[in-house]
């Protein structure tokens, strides 16, 4: 399976200083990490939408989700200096600050979802969704798409085919075709219920009871697929018909990026059994668990605890977030740029053959290339140069799908309309030298 977000560094393209440096990576950390770029960046400060390297050379962002309000954000910084000069321990005592982010956060979601757990990672968040899943149906059943990607643990791991050919699905786990209106099926609700129901069908079958419906709301790994708006419910139907739940992975999708609702799952008019978030909630390690308070009886007979998860300096970092999204308007910002941002796409398009197709909403877009649109051959070699051509033009995005043949582009929230144009044109030079 290609590898849909990084690209392992060409030693051949480094200068002494930065191989000594990928050398001693190696050597320390081993070799399942992996770097951006075929000449990886050496970052050593963030502002804004900005990243600068050891020489001070300025990068613009148009990738990083998880410091979502932009690098280093004044009024994120010092909520954060404040609380860790104050008090930071684990959530076993009482401290204000925990209940006024929980408070705050679950006010943006629909009233249906009531309690909320804090984890330090989207993967802790989807790990503790799956525990609740089973606890709750007594079923064992998850469905996710072909190349989904929901965390690292050794549970989740076995629901993300992204991770590779050693993730082990297990008997348990059905994978269905992401939403792909461009590809296949372009009555892509009607194909996805559909999949959906074979899914549930042989897991019956082999007498596995259904457990959830485990959903990127993007599909990001897939390849970003975000219309038409409306498909989920009839899925999130489905699999509650057959006893399961609907979890909504909004790790990637959350806090305003699409550019219309505070949720990824909002624009389809659905309402999840439980969401998962992380990422853009603090650019900081904390992520958590917004559930239906229903479905706590069987966990609430045990017990969660998690050192780290929801600690006061967390909490104030994401609650900083939550007023910065507020209090600056971004996600009406990031549905004007993002508008700009796609319709920009679109132009191109028609003066570059290569763009076979331009999706997603708001900052959360992804721009296919094709070697030819009547056989949609993937252009993965030419979007591997894309990326790295806009790296060298210091601009900084990655791919994403089966092929690795679509261009993954997914800014700050405060991303501007001067931003975008100095993206577009900066894409529109490296596509020309294809």
């Amino acid at each position: 399976m290609a590898m849909t977000n990084a690209f392992d560094a060409s030693r051949a393209t480094l200068t002494p200083k930065e191989k000594a440096l990928v050398e001693r990576r190696d050597r320390l950390l081993g070799p399942a990490y992996r770097l951006f770029y075929e000449q990886p960046v050496h970052m050593v400060r963030g502002e804004g939408v900005w990243l600068y390297d050891a020489d001070g050379q300025a990068y613009l962002d148009c990738y990083n989700n998880v410091p979502s309000v932009g690098h280093c954000h004044p009024q994120v910084v010092e909520a954060l200096r404040q609380q860790a000069g104050i008090l930071n321990t684990h959530t076993r005592y009482i401290h204000e600050i925990v209940l006024d982010y929980a408070e705050q956060l679950l006010s943006t979601f629909p009233e249906e979802l009531g309690h909320v757990m804090f984890t330090c990672t989207g993967s802790e968040a989807n790990d503790l969704a799956y525990r609740i899943a089973k606890y709750q149906t007594g079923g064992t059943g998850f469905i996710v798409t072909d190349l989904a990607y929901h965390g690292g643990t050794d549970v989740i791991a076995a629901l993300s085919p992204s991770l590779g050919i050693h993730v082990d699905l297990g008997e348990n786990v059905r994978t269905i075709p992401a939403p792909d209106g461009y590809r296949g099926d372009p009555e892509v609700g009607k194909a996805f219920v559909a999949n959906v129901r074979v899914a549930i069908a042989d897991m019956q079958r082999h007498g596995i009871k259904p457990a959830a419906l485990l959903i990127d709301s993007v599909f990001s790994s897939d390849g970003v697929f975000s219309d038409h708006a409306g498909f989920l419910r009839e899925a999130a139907e489905v699999i509650r018909e057959a006893g399961g739940l609907y979890i909504a992975d909004e790790v990637q999708s959350g806090f305003g990026r699409t550019g219309e609702h505070w949720w990824g799952f909002q624009r389809h008019s659905v309402i999840p059994d439980m969401v998962t978030i992380g990422k853009g909630m603090g650019g900081h390690p904390i992520a958590g668990l917004v559930v239906r308070p229903e479905l706590m009886t069987e966990l609430g007979k045990s017990r969660y605890f998690n050192t780290f998860g929801g600690n006061p300096v967390s909490c104030a970092v994401g609650k900083a977030v939550l007023d910065v999204i507020e209090n600056e308007s971004l996600i009406e910002n990031v549905k004007q740029v993002g508008a700009y941002l796609k319709a920009g796409l679109h132009k191109l398009a028609k003066h570059h053959d290569v763009i076979g197709d331009v999706r997603g909403t708001g900052f959360f877009i992804g721009v296919e290339l094709v070697k030819d649109h009547s056989s949609l051959e993937p252009a993965t070699e030419e979007a591997n140069r894309v990326v790295n051509g806009l790296r060298q033009k210091h601009v900084l995005i990655s791919s994403a799908g089966p092929h690795a043949n679509i261009l993954k582009i997914r800014p700050p929230l405060t991303f501007t309309q001067q931003d975008a144009d100095l993206f577009l044109q900066t894409l529109d030079e490296v596509l020309a030298s294809l």
